[in-house]
């Protein structure tokens, strides 16, 4: 590999390095793993985000992220609780692709606590608009969708950021949605998620 390879940049100033191992990545256990190294500051390519790192935003769960996505959770968007402040508050969420049987889990959490998640199966084109952020009073950020790449477009778009393994993978997988019903709430959700996720591992291989 040229220096000038290791040290080139696309539009939108991700390494083009770092893509190129995306290139190889063709399970969700390769995605997750890829995304904890660009959630830990190793890497400077996340398909989907236009950015070589995630914002300031992120940086208090950014290591939790980290170890959900080693955990069975290829993670896609999150956001920390905040507020209510100066007319801002946010949910804590995090949404993500995982296997029936991770999706199968993390409702068995939702439905024996307050938590609450969405779970959507493969090909499920499904919309529902559930308020996570609010600025003055006004919904800016809501959660309900289905983004399994279902439609031909969406598929190409992952294979172009990614490899069309990984992208048909995707296609194939749970995509759940998890939030914090609390407003402003912090370092409830993620735990508990992780827990879910890491105790099944460790049941399975006891």
């Amino acid at each position: 590999m040229s220096d000038q390879f290791t040290t080139e940049r696309d539009g939108y100033g991700r390494l083009l390095a770092d893509r190129e191992v995306w290139r190889q990545a063709s399970t969700l256990a390769a995605a997750g793993e890829l995304t904890a190294r660009w959630l830990e500051g190793t890497s400077e390519y996340q398909p989907g985000t236009l950015a070589p790192r995630f914002d300031d935003e992120t940086l208090p769960i950014a290591g939790q992220l980290a170890e959900l996505n080693r955990s069975g959770l290829f993670t896609k968007e999150s956001q920390p609780g905040l507020g209510p402040d100066a007319g801002h508050a946010q949910r804590e969420y995090v949404t993500g692709f995982c296997s029936a049987e991770s999706a199968a889990l993390l409702l068995r959490l939702s439905a024996g606590t307050e938590l609450i998640a969405i779970a959507h199966a493969p090909g499920e084109v499904s919309q529902a608009s559930v308020p996570v952020t609010l600025h003055d009073g006004d919904v800016v950020t809501v959660l309900g969708s289905s983004e399994n790449p279902v439609e031909s477009e969406q598929i190409q778009d992952w294979a172009r950021e990614t490899n069309e393994t990984l992208a048909l993978l995707l296609a194939d997988s749970w995509y759940v949605e998890l939030l914090d019903p609390v407003w402003g709430r912090q370092q409830h959700l993620l735990p508990a998620v992780l827990e879910t996720l890491t105790s099944a591992h460790d049941g399975l291989h006891a």
